[in-house]
């Protein structure tokens, strides 16, 4: 900082060059221009101006890099997440003490010279000179304001970082001529300001907020004078005066800088005694940052709400604008998560499914007609450590949003086929005679690819046979009847009605497969994504998106745009309604029963893959729509026989697995809020 200033070619100067060096400097001011002198050494003092000329006017400082928060629908504080962990503060809430200390360590005459000290440029070199070293400098405040500037813009990238650190004749006029732009632009006190925010005080603290957090557990209004000393001496070497990895040394510098304070009569010699005898009385702060560290359930929500940021356009046309607002920070995300809604849904997934379980469950509700994500959680915990079997896969969201491949849906993708043969023109008391067992019909995709009747379509009971509607088969969730249904539907309807409800790719990225098994949920779908589907149903056929982000406040106070829901109708009220009548009758008297919520409105579907490797409960209130997926995650096998929640499961069914799930986190979610109905349907 202000001292060790190394630059190339400054190795030991004669009487010759000191003079030399000098009569550049002169030149250059009797010019109208301040230019350092060790940019000139080396150089013709014209080619140093011209250097100096040729450089752009425009410099500009970067927003500074500071933390986000992350907030649910209430404001409660999820997660504080940043690249830098730096709050930027006003001067007023900055100790004048750390203020005094700085300049007074630093560059005691900060306030009497400009953008360069020539006073102190000749008392350095002629030093500098006479030893034969380079050890004194004679950068000032503002020059080095300017290079923490360099540093900011360089990021993360460390060849970017060693550039803008590198000490070159070029790299000294550079910061030199932005000086002297800083200095017509801002006043004294702002360039402190901005200097005491931007700097590296050590322990991934950026600024002095974060700093006397970091060290002290105090804010910066509140330094008092050891612990402002302490912090001025640190940015001339973070590493080498960190008091947590070498506090004798630490005490030293802190100690020097108090001798200089009283040196320069800002405080008196019994101060600065006083606070020399004081231990260095830190309070470390292990920094608290991101979403590793929210409760709840609530990292994996919370890293949802990064990955929103990261991809979706409205945040920035390119990654790598998307990125940068990241980075950058200083945001005031207010998300959608119902804290309430949030702890009985994990209470109910942790409750229902141990973390060491082979198997793990994943939950999603979404608020309907808004497509807002009230809960989002899972059995295993947000997190890298294997043997506390955690993970930062979100079972609840697509590949590309920090999820997995999704899973097989079963029989909760049967709706979807009802709702598509209604708004076809197909009625709700069309019924077929089916047996156990029959070969698939033949049916056309949507591009006129045919597939012709071949294989067969099997019901899970074998007493599944006779003539059903499309209610009863709704309820008793027959195989046969959907295959039917399906074919007369028209394969490529089916499809469209899937892409309206927000279904338009599986999980893992991959084309959604139009195929006659789609009516059997072949398809790998999440929850969250089924959970909107559902939602749709219960708005009386409103699809919206699902949205995790309500408002955004950027670090100059102003409202950033965000995700819309772009809700639209994606089938008539009427089907809606019909559906929603038909998968009531699934938790009155079919399927499940087990799910069926007491004193209000429940509807639903069950949903139980081949083999019984994974089961599903998906279900709504008028209020609120929930998709609860039961499923070994690695290579799954059959959760028949496995021990899940401390218990054996014999024969796993959607109902009878998943629906206690659904049913417990949708119980506690609702608590208080007032009973809705559905819209009354006479069925067949």
């Amino acid at each position: 900082m202000a001292q060790r200033r190394v630059v190339a070619g400054m190795g030991k100067l004669g009487h010759g060059t000191r003079l030399a060096a000098v009569s550049v400097i002169a030149g250059v001011v009797a010019a109208g221009m301040v230019l350092p002198a060790v940019a000139a050494v080396g150089l013709g003092a014209q080619s140093a101006a011209d250097d100096f000329e040729s450089l752009p006017d425009d410099f500009r400082t970067p927003p500074l890099s500071q933390a986000s928060t992350v907030l649910d629908a209430r404001g409660g504080t999820i997660a504080t997440v940043y690249d830098r962990d730096r709050t930027v503060v006003p001067a007023e809430r900055i100790s004048p003490l750390v203020k005094t200390a700085l300049v007074d360590i630093e560059d005691n005459r900060f306030y009497e010279h400009g953008a360069i000290d020539l006073k102190g440029v000749l008392r350095a070199l002629d030093k500098n000179a006479s030893s034969g070293t380079t050890a004194q400098g004679a950068s000032t405040l503002t020059q080095q304001y300017v290079k923490n500037v360099f540093v900011e813009e360089a990021g993360d990238d460390p060849q970017k970082v060693a550039e803008a650190q590198r000490q070159t004749v070029g790299r000294k006029i550079q910061e030199l001529k932005y000086a002297i732009k800083v200095e017509e632009t801002l006043s004294k006190d702002q360039i402190l300001t901005n200097y005491l925010n931007i700097t590296f005080f050590g322990e991934k603290a950026y600024g002095v907020e974060a700093a006397a957090r970091r060290y002290f557990g105090v804010h910066a209004a509140d330094l008092t004078l050891p612990q402002a000393a302490l912090l001025a001496g640190l940015v001339q070497s973070p590493t080498g005066y960190d008091p947590v990895v070498n506090p004798t040394v630490a005490k030293e510098r802190r100690d020097t800088v108090l001798r200089k304070m009283a040196a320069y009569g800002h405080i008196t010699q019994e101060q600065a005694r006083q606070a020399i005898g004081s231990p260095l009385g830190l309070n470390v702060q292990a920094p608290q940052q991101g979403c590793i560290l929210a409760k709840q359930g609530e990292g994996f929500f919370c890293d949802y709400v990064r990955d929103v940021v990261l991809t979706d356009p409205v945040f920035g046309k390119s990654a790598a604008e998307r990125q940068a607002v990241w980075k950058r920070g200083g945001l005031q995300i207010r998300t959608t998560l119902d804290p309430g809604a949030q702890a009985a849904l994990q209470a109910s997934v942790t409750g229902h499914v141990d973390a060491g379980d082979r198997a793990a469950t994943a939950m999603s509700i979404v608020r309907p007609g808004t497509g807002e994500i009230l809960a989002m959680g899972q059995s295993r915990p947000y997190g890298v450590d294997d043997k506390q079997h955690q993970t930062q896969i979100n079972y609840n969201v697509p590949k590309a949003m920090g999820g997995g491949l999704g899973f097989p849906t079963g029989s909760t993708f049967k709706p979807i086929v009802a709702a598509a043969a209604l708004e076809g023109g197909i009625p709700a008391d069309r019924s077929y005679t089916t047996d156990y067992s029959m070969p698939w019909p033949a049916m056309t995709d949507c591009s006129g690819g045919r597939f012709p009747s071949a294989g067969q379509v099997h019901n899970d009971s074998q007493s599944l046979t006779g003539r059903f509607d499309m209610k009863s088969a709704m309820a008793q969730s027959v195989n046969t009847y959907f295959a039917k249904l399906e074919a007369d539907t028209g394969l490529c309807s089916v499809a469209q009605m899937t892409n309206r409800l927000g279904i338009t790719q599986q999980a893992g990225g991959e084309k959604l497969q139009v195929v006659p098994s789609m009516t059997l949920g072949s398809n790998d779908l999440t929850p969250l994504g089924t959970a909107a589907v559902y939602a749709a149903f219960a708005a009386h056929g409103t699809y919206c998106a699902p949205t995790a982000i309500t408002s955004v406040t950027g670090p100059d106070g102003k409202q950033l745009a965000v995700p819309q829901a772009n809700c639209s109708a994606a089938m008539s009220a009427g089907t809606a309604d019909t559906v929603s009548a038909m998968l009531k009758g699934v938790v009155e008297d079919g399927t499940g029963r087990t799910a069926g919520l007491t004193g209000r409105d429940s509807a639903g579907k069950t949903g139980t893959t081949n083999d019984s490797r994974q089961v599903w409960f998906v279900g709504y209130t008028p209020e609120m729509a929930g998709a609860t997926v039961v499923s070994d995650t690695d290579d799954p096998e059959p959760l028949d026989g496995q021990r899940i929640g401390g218990t054996v499961v014999g024969q796993a069914f959607g109902g009878t697995l998943a629906g206690p799930i659904w049913r417990d986190a949708m119980d506690g979610a609702l608590a208080g809020t007032p009973a809705g109905t559905f819209t009354p349907v006479q069925l067949p």
